[in-house]
Parts: C-alpha cells; structure tokens; sequence
C-alpha cells in the first residue's frame, strides 16, 4: 500500500511546488514496436518484492509486466488463465490440481517448473511475508509437485476464491537472491535501471512465452507531486499518466486534442482508518459518531469536483456483493452529538491521526479537523511517510486512526481477520467471511458477502469517505493503455506509439 481539497488547501497545496522527484527526461520520440513509453505516477515502490512491503508502485510497474501468476486479473476483473493452462477441483473443494503451461522461462533463462510455484506461494504464507494475501493463503496445508507440470493445493477448508487469490501471487524464478533489489519473472518485460527517486525502466522480454510486447521499453517516471506530473504530461515528458490526483490538472487538457482523458472504473478506497481495539474507537458509537460528523459529500467535491463516488462500506459498485449502504451512517451533527453523548463523551475527545503526507491525504486531514471540531472532537494531525505508516501502522498497530488509500477490489474480506491493522473484531462477521470461502456456488458467497457489508457498515468499522475515481490521461498519439484502477496494476505490454 502506497501513495497513489477543501477548495482553498488544494489550491494552496497544489501551488506550492512544481518540484518532481527526478524525471529521466522527455518522452521518446520513435513510435511503433520501437518506442519507448514514458508512464507518469506518483507511486515509487518501496522495494521491489511484492511479498515484502513493495507498496502499491510495485503493483503498478512489475505486476503483469516482469512478474506473472498462474492466472491473470484482466483490467475489466475477470480472472483468465495465464502460467496455469488449466485445472482441477476435487468433489469436496480440498484439492486443486493445476497443469502449468509449456515452454514458459524465467528471465534468467530457467525453465517455469512445479517446484517455482510451491516456492512462491510458501514466500506468500512464510511467516515475515508481508502480502495482503497472506491471510487468504492460510487455508493451504500443502502443495505437491508430482511432476515438474503439476502442483496439486490441499486446503484445510473449501476456498472458492482460490484461484481469484492465486491471481495475485507472482511466479518467482531463482535468478537473484535479492527480489528487493531486483528480479526473477516470466514477463514480457525484464528490469532495465532502478534509478531510485527517479524512474524504473522495463525492456521488453526477447525470449517471452507469449505475445512480445509491442513497445521496445517502458519507463515509469516518479513525481512526488501532482502539479509536477501533469506539467510533464504538458511538457512530452511522459506520454501517459495513470492516475490524476485532482480535478483541477484536467482543465488543462480537457478539450484539447492533443491529449485522451479516460475516466475508468477505481476500487480504490479513501478510509478513515480506526483502531478499534484502541479507546475511544473500541465503541461502535463513537466510530458512527465521528462518521457522521463529517460531510463526505461535501470533501468528494472538494477534493474530485464532479469526479468520484460516495460508498457506506469498503464494497465498490464493480465488486459482485455491492450495496449502497450511503445512508446507514449519513451525515448528521445532531446524530453526531448524540452518539457521542451515548457513549460518554458528550463533550468529545482528543485523538491523533496519523496521515500519509503524499496527496490527497494532507487535504482530506485538514478537512476532517474542522469537520470533527464542530462536535467538540480535537484532531491533531501527524505527518508520516509512506514507509512510516507502513512500520507503525500496518504493522505495528501502533495509532488511534489514520488516512489511507485501500485499493483491492473483493477486499471486504479483511474486515473478517482481527489481527489486521484496523482491529476489528466482529466473530459473526467472521463466521460469515469464512462461510462465504466456503461456498460452494457464488451466489452463496455472495449472499454471505452481502451480510458483512451491512454489518461492517452498521459498526462504523471504519469511516468509508469516498471511492477514488480512475483518470487516465495520455497524449492522442498513445492508446492500448489500461483504464480501470483494479488494484493500482497498470499493464504497459499493448501500449502502441504513433
């Protein structure tokens, strides 16, 4: 997870720095199969491994592109066979057969095998991963490789998301030792330069399985600010941007033949993130309380002008077990105060929020202080970096609530697992995340979905403000770029240059 108003902090905000984190230069000037594709983004990765913290730019720059899994999440969510050609459920749900697909190598030169996969998904589970898909993995007891094509999955218990989850674990080969630092893949793409604070070239793959790529390289140029990143844009730095942060940089564009603003499908959520373990928030009342003190109609606009969607829970519309669940908590000072009152604390409290200091987060804190400070609620603000929320949030638990772009689709789940950042721990909503693994037909898991969004929304488990849009916006003479914002990945492969 990384980086990915009111009016007068934006403007402010916004005006106060054309400064980029080092951009490699202007956009190439060769088209066809032999151009190199400038990508514009906010979202350095960490590292580059994506079971150890790599954030949400490793996703965005490796995902698809150097890194692949037995199954490929298209840009339009539906989960496609990709290293895996084929597979197999047992009667009872327990045992998954999967047949790997022939003349697959690695970037190294090894050939794909039964052993690599067993090997990446341990590296998922082992206990210092840091995945998101840990917890979904956990219901694996074994792995078995009779042949070097086939890996055969015990489960503990049916998981009918399994190969879903599967479409996120990247294949690693045994090229390096260091996947921090650098890589392994089977992708149409391997990694060119990490120039840290500055870009992350792909080459494109020679002796790839599949189609080659159809652009010679593709450099992702990293910005710390989003005025900068769209004056590259302006200025042919970079041909395509993939995620706007404002509305404000689209009048720029807008109308102007020279460029194409896409607004595709986002899961990513802005959360308001409580520990619910962590007094005043282990209340219901409160954490409704602090929701409904805030306007979130009024911080969309303000942040995203007419772009953007309000949400009551963590399920986006594109998600299967959707609801709009907008009016469980609605904005209401009076209900506010009441709230408060019921809980003891008619005259507020005190509480620090931790808050990612990249956009819009500065913003979005400043707009929730003066919200919260109209029912007696005092927010002091702490700025941290995308590291630090990572190592004293994510995983120290170590806040009383915090800002931070959720980008998962189906990510409901989590809200399943005590032992998750945000602390809570509903066991009904558990029994309903795991039955709904266990299902044996998606409309029984869906059914089962549904009930842990209204119930996660009926305890405020955490404050839902608003769901990203997803703003592309390339140069006219670029197409066969991704629209939708599934997950920050970002696959460059059919990207062409006139």
């Amino acid at each position: 997870m990384r980086k990915k108003s009111i009016l007068v902090v934006l403007a402010t905000a916004v005006a106060t720095t054309l400064a980029l984190a080092g951009c490699s230069g202007a956009s190439s000037s060769s088209s066809g199969a032999d151009a190199s594709i400038a990508i514009g983004s906010l979202y350095e990765p960490v590292n580059l491994d994506n079971t150890a913290g790599g954030g949400q730019g490793v996703t965005e720059a490796l995902n698809g592109n150097v890194y692949e899994g037995l199954f490929k999440l298209t840009d339009d969510g539906k989960v496609e066979p990709l290293l895996a050609t084929k597979y197999t459920a047992s009667e009872d749900g327990l045992t998954y057969t999967f047949t790997l697909r022939d003349g697959v190598k690695f970037h190294s030169g090894k050939p794909l095998t039964s052993a690599d996969v067993k090997s990446s998904i341990e590296r998922v589970t082992a206990a210092d991963s840091q995945s998101a898909r840990k917890s979904q993995l956990a219901v694996i007891s074994g792995i078995a490789t009779p042949d070097d094509k086939t890996v055969v999955i015990s489960l503990k218990s049916r998981s009918i998301s399994l190969p879903y989850n599967l479409s996120y674990i990247w294949i690693y080969g045994p090229g390096t030792k260091n996947y921090k630092t650098a890589e392994d893949g089977t992708g149409p793409y391997t990694l060119g330069t990490w120039k840290r604070g500055s870009s992350l070239s792909l080459e494109r793959n020679s002796e790839y399985w599949g189609s080659k790529a159809k652009n010679k390289e593709v450099v992702y140029d990293y910005f710390t600010d989003a005025t900068a990143l769209s004056n590259a844009l302006l200025t042919n730095q970079v041909d395509v941007v993939t995620s706007i942060q404002s509305p404000d940089a689209l009048t720029q564009f807008d109308g102007n033949k020279d460029y194409t603003i896409t607004n595709g499908k986002s899961t990513t959520k802005e959360l308001l993130a409580f520990n619910d373990k962590v007094a005043p928030f282990d209340k219901a009342e409160v954490r409704k309380a602090v929701y409904s003190a805030i306007d979130t109609k009024k911080l969309l606009s303000s942040i995203w002008g007419k772009y953007g969607t309000l949400i009551g829970s963590m399920v986006p519309p594109s998600d299967p077990w959707y609801e709009d669940l907008t009016k469980v908590n609605p904005y209401d000072v009076t209900l506010a105060k009441k709230e408060l009152a019921e809980a003891g604390l008619p005259n507020g409290f005190t509480f620090t929020l931790d808050t990612p200091t990249y956009d819009p987060h500065p913003a979005v804190a400043e707009f929730l202080k003066s919200e919260l400070a109209k029912v007696g609620i005092t927010v002091n603000i702490n700025s941290i970096s995308a590291d630090e929320w990572y190592t004293k949030v994510f995983k120290n638990h170590d806040f009383a609530a915090t800002l931070q772009e959720h980008v998962n689709d189906r990510d409901v789940v989590w809200y399943g697992n005590p032992d998750f950042y945000w602390g809570y721990d509903n066991p009904q909503v558990t029994q309903w995340v795991n039955e709904a693994e266990q299902a044996t037909s998606t409309a029984e898991q869906t059914a089962k979905l549904k009930l842990v969004n209204e119930q996660i929304a009926k305890d405020a488990a955490s404050a839902w403000l608003y769901l990203y849009p997803q703003i592309v916006v390339a140069s006219s003479d670029v197409s066969g770029y991704p629209v939708n914002g599934l997950n920050s990945q970002f696959y460059a492969y059919d990207i062409v240059k006139k």
